[in-house]
């Protein structure tokens, strides 16, 4: 087994338009069902479907990586009935150590569209649940995550990068600064009462705005969540009832189709008497339909208008990121030289069992020629045996797991069997 056996595609932020994103996007059920077909793909052997407003990709095992890149865009392509000519070129791809320091950067959040935001770690331990639920990931991913979590908090507690996080919410609230100059007293209306709404929360409190209205399918869970900050909280059906109330809109819900449609803003535009209403839509797939720009008045910005926010953060963030990368990349060569074992670990066991069953036998034939001894002395010769056959083991066994790590060591391992008749 080498390292080119991992492999991992995406698309992000960076590489996607949103309306490409929206379109790949997975929902928690599509997750689901995805996870179970791609188990039952001979082609993959493992697989961890990460999906978010920012990025979709697929984390895998495979015996042949470029055959199982092939068939992940294939599966890409006809789960969400999109031609792979619409994504292809925005994907990008990873083998081996590449794809290992690229899960490792987006677990720090290295690679987000704002570096340091915390939330990215959460939404990569709830994939790896979903997928240790289907039976997905097994002995290579799971101590590939593990150790991407295990990296993470380090980056966060040996840096500065987590210091005034920032998150795709956060740019949300500082868009509204900037279009008002300042949100003291501003009515927000909040549609999906998410992680991501939580953490708009947070922002407005601080930034002292007025009421804060939130709505979202689960009643109770809007209740819950306005509560937390005395604000009040609305059934879906009065969303565009209450709206006119309002100066700022924050969407964040899970919908597939438009939670806000051209036609019902215009409708409540006319009781506003022509005062401004910002719609800000950190949803993937968008819920604030785009259309809603050419209303008088009504301004819409999605997640892609976020990337121009530039917090006063940034070059603190960017430095820290540089000892952040420094720890990944020691992760990294930790990380290979156990991958590098597996493959090591069957010729050792084998060697180890070919040795113990020689010396068993040949210890069981002579002690059948001493039967005058005592048990005593019989207990004896059987430990001096068991330390031969560790002192003759020891220096083979720590030449496979060190020396035999450098360079190709298949060369070695096929001597090794072939020396020791281990087929």
């Amino acid at each position: 087994m080498t390292m080119r056996d991992i492999v991992l595609i995406g698309l992000n932020h960076k590489t996607a338009s949103v309306d490409v994103r929206e379109c790949i996007a997975f929902t928690a059920d599509e997750t689901d069902r995805a996870l179970k077909m791609l188990r039952e793909d001979p082609a993959i052997g493992e697989s961890v479907l990460f999906s978010t407003c920012n990025r979709i990709e697929l984390l895998m095992v495979a015996d042949e990586g470029q055959k199982a890149i092939n068939t992940a865009k294939q599966f890409l392509a006809a789960f969400k009935n999109v031609p792979i000519a619409q994504f292809e070129s925005s994907l990008y791809q990873y083998q081996g150590d590449d794809a290992v320091r690229h899960t490792f950067q987006v677990a720090a959040s290295l690679d987000s569209m704002v570096v340091g935001e915390p939330q990215i770690l959460g939404q990569m331990k709830a994939a790896y649940r979903k997928a240790t639920l289907e039976s997905t990931s097994g002995v290579i991913l799971n101590k590939l995550l593990h150790r991407t979590f295990f990296v993470a908090k380090k980056v966060r507690t040996e840096t500065g990068i987590g210091d005034h996080a920032v998150s795709i919410s956060y740019a949300a609230i500082e868009l509204g600064k900037k279009i008002f100059g300042d949100l003291a007293g501003k009515q927000v209306m909040l549609i999906g009462a998410g992680e991501m709404a939580e953490l708009a929360v947070d922002h407005l409190i601080r930034n002292r705005a007025g009421t804060i209205t939130v709505a979202n399918r689960t009643f109770a869970r809007g209740v819950e969540l306005a509560e937390r900050f005395f604000g009040q909280a609305i059934k879906f059906e009065e969303i565009v009832d209450t709206i006119k109330d309002v100066d700022i809109v924050i969407s964040s819900t899970g919908a597939t189709d438009y939670v806000l449609g051209k036609a019902q803003i215009k409708k409540a535009m006319r009781s506003r008497r022509n005062r401004s209403l910002f719609f800000i839509d950190i949803a993937v797939p968008r819920d604030i339909d785009p259309e809603i720009n050419r209303i008088n008045n009504a301004y819409v910005y999605d997640i892609d208008d976020l990337k121009g926010i530039v917090d006063e953060n940034v070059e603190d963030r960017q430095r820290e990121a540089t000892k952040a990368q420094r720890i990944i990349d020691e992760a990294v060569i930790g990380f290979r030289k156990w991958y590098d074992t597996l493959a090591v670990v069957p010729t050792i066991v084998a060697l180890r069992g070919k040795v113990e069953a020689v010396a068993r036998q040949e210890l069981e034939k002579t002690l059948g020629t001493l039967g005058h001894l005592p048990d005593g002395d019989k207990q004896a010769i059987k430990r001096m045996t068991d330390a031969l056959v560790n002192k003759i083991l020891h220096e083979p066994t720590h030449f496979l797991k060190k020396n035999g790590c450098y360079g190709d060591k298949t060369a070695t391992l096929e001597l090794t069997r072939k020396l020791f008749n281990l087929e």
